[in-house]
C-alpha cells in the first residue's frame, strides 16, 4: 500500500462518513 492510495482511501472514507451524518442530521447544516 502506497502513501498516495492510503491518502485516498482516508479521504474517501471520510467524505462518504460526512456525507452519510449530513443526511442523518440535517439540522446541524
Amino acid at each position: 500500500m502506497t502513501f498516495d492510495y492510503a491518502l485516498g482511501a482516508i479521504v474517501t472514507v471520510g467524505l462518504l462518513v460526512y456525507l452519510v451524518y449530513a443526511l442523518i442530521r440535517p439540522e446541524r447544516f
